[in-house]
């Protein structure tokens, strides 16, 4: 993956790091605590819905075109700064 942008921010919030993998445009959120378990429970539904709002409001700002696929994940990150990345993860919500 490549990154394209770092705390893009937009009318509906901010995207922490917006990637590309390929094809795919991959918006990660980034949730930090004492532990990937602690990290992964501070997003919640509001913060999710947020976020989608806003990613929907990058992919309109961009050239029109073929729309690429759209991904959403999480990278937990613990005390010791250790990264879990759970991919797709609002599908799993």
């Amino acid at each position: 993956m490549s990154v394209v942008a770092r705390r893009w921010r937009g009318v509906s919030g901010e995207i922490d790091l917006i990637c590309r993998d390929g094809n795919c445009t991959v918006f990660v959120e980034v949730k930090q605590a004492a532990s990937h378990v602690e990290a992964g429970q501070r997003l919640g539904r509001r913060q999710m819905d947020r976020i989608c709002a806003a990613a929907a409001e990058y992919c309109a700002m961009q050239p029109p075109g073929p729309q690429d696929e759209m991904r959403f994940d999480v990278a937990l990150v613990d005390a010791l700064g250790r990264v879990e990345v759970l991919k797709n993860a609002f599908a799993e919500v």
